[in-house]
Formats: structure tokens, sequence, C-alpha cells
């Protein structure tokens, strides 16, 4: 893990997963005050009782000017912004937040869970004083997850008992599931290096997509994004009704937050983005892996203009 991170392994606290490595973040370092970016995930966005939502522009950025005047005197702030959205796979310029952040004198806590084995992490030369993984985004097992906790952060448990892990996250660890961790985190650092590969397949999906697909949207097409990621959007037709018949016709995709399946509504991230309700109801999530090739695009490019014309999709 610690490799993977970039980090000391005394570092490393591991957890039941992504979404209480940010709670335990959030709320066990002792600060009053919580900023983040308004495009995180809900285990962020909810993480605590009072927020402050840092706006992010139309491709769903984060605005580093209000977030330098959002700060003031930080001395009793953290600050959480993702490495890369989930829903957009858009990276953030977590370098130049985590230098206004610290010139602040606040915290800086970043969820890389999505850019995990798509990007080089780096938990030093990204400036984050606590980072976010999670097992089951790199392909290992649910239910285990870890928080890189830099030496000079008090952080205390949000769980009372025990005192494992060196006493900031009490309960009895998921030992299988952290083996399976170790042994997921191993594989993604060497999967890294085929990033370019994915990165084509993905263009060459979105071309696809706006050739053969009349009205189809590309959300933030041209923001510095994760190579596996495309967030779609077709106007007229909902979301959940996409993901239904892409299912039918043999393709795994999502609508919104991965984790969310089931509950299918407007995206809170696009609607951040400034998108309007007919476009964040009606955009999903295509997600590539090192195992597909390009005669899967081909095929989902076939399947997506076929649904959309049965759909009677029109131009936006």
């Amino acid at each position: 893990m610690a490799a993977l991170a970039g980090a000391d392994p005394a570092m490393v606290v591991f957890t039941g997963g992504g979404t209480e490595a940010n709670n335990l973040a959030l709320r066990g370092c002792g600060r009053s005050r919580v900023l983040v970016s308004a495009v995180e995930h809900p285990s962020v966005l909810e993480a605590a009782d009072c927020i402050d939502a840092i706006p992010v522009d139309g491709n769903g950025i984060v605005d580093l000017v209000a977030l330098k005047a959002m700060l003031g005197d930080g001395s009793d702030a953290i600050v959480s912004v993702m490495l890369a959205n989930n829903e957009t796979g858009v990276i953030q310029p977590v370098v130049a937040v985590a230098e206004i952040v610290h010139a602040a004198g606040a915290l800086f806590h970043c969820d890389a869970v999505q850019g995990a084995g798509k990007l080089p992490l780096d938990f030093r030369s990204l400036g984050a004083d606590m980072m976010t993984l999670s097992a089951h985004k790199i392909g290992g097992p649910k239910g285990a997850g870890a928080l890189i906790v830099a030496d000079h952060v008090n952080l205390a448990p949000i769980i009372r008992g025990g005192g494992q892990e060196r006493g900031r996250r009490n309960g009895t660890e998921n030992v299988p599931g952290i083996a399976g961790f170790g042994a997921a985190a191993q594989l993604a650092a060497a999967e890294v290096v085929d990033a370019g590969i994915l990165e084509a397949l993905r263009d060459r999906l979105e071309a696809g997509l706006r050739e053969h697909v009349p009205g189809v949207k590309i959300i933030a097409g041209d923001a510095p994004r994760l190579p596996n990621t495309a967030c779609v959007a077709l106007p007229g037709i909902s979301a959940e009704i996409q993901v239904m018949a892409l299912d039918l016709a043999g393709f795994s995709i999502s609508a919104g937050s991965a984790c969310s399946s089931g509950k299918v509504k407007a995206s809170k991230v696009l609607r951040a983005m400034g998108q309007p309700d007919d476009i964040a109801a009606c955009a999903i999530r295509v997600s590539l892996g090192h195992s597909n090739s390009e005669v899967d695009i081909e095929n989902f490019v076939s399947a997506y203009s076929d649904f959309a014309k049965r759909a009677g999709a029109t131009a936006a």
C-alpha cells in the first residue's frame, strides 16, 4: 500500500473502505471548519454536519480564487479536494490546492480513490496531509480502505475502543481484505504504465459516439481526465433508461456515482458544474478496463447508436 501511495508504511491507516477513510480524515483531524469541492463523492460531502462547498467551473475544476477567499485564516480548517472525479474523470489541480491550503494554515485531504491505478501517486508530491484509497476501486476486495496520514497530523479515532492502527482507527482489522488490498495495489501500480492504451480507447469511443449519435454530449471532454472514464449525456433519455437498455445489450455502465447503483437520480456533480437538469438527469458514466479492446468500443458505439435511434433521441 505504501508503495502504491508513495508514502511510508507507518503512514498507512487501514479502514473498512473509502467512505470510512474520508469520514476519519474530516472528523478526526480536530478542525472545526470543513471546506470541500462541490463535486466531491457523497462520503466527503456528507461527512460533517456543517460543510462549505467550494464552487467549480463548467468542467468541474475547483475554483482556486474562491478557495483562497473562503479559507481566510485557515488555522481551524480542513479542505478536501479529490484527485479525480468519480463521475466525469476530471482531474483536479491538487498540487495548487495544497499550496493555497497550507499557505492559509489549513490541512489538506485528498480523496484519491478514483485515481489510484490510473494515475501515478506520490503522497508527498501531491502535497496532501491525508489521502484516501479503496481496495475495490483497484480490483481488490470490498470492505477494505486506507487513509494515508502524514506524521504531523494528530488524528483522533472516530470509533471508540480498541487501539488498533496505532490508536488512529479502532476495531479489528479485516486481515483477508487488507491482504487482497495489498495484492491489488501491486497490480494497480504496474498497470499505470498502460494508461495511454486506455486513453486511446476512450477517445475512440467518444469520437464514435459523436459521429453516430446525434445530440450526444461528452461532459468535460476538453478537460484533463482519467484515461478510462467518459461521461456521456443523451438529452431527452433518462440515465436510468440508458443503463437498463445497455445492460440488456450486454454492457455494464453506471449513472452518477457507481456505488449508488439502483438509486438513479440527476447527477449532483453535473448540477454543480452548471449543467441544466435535462443534461444532469440524462448522463451516464462509461468506464474502461485493461481487458477492453477496440472491438468492445465498436460494439458499444453500435449498441448505443441503435438504442438512441429506437428511443428517438434528438439533438439538443
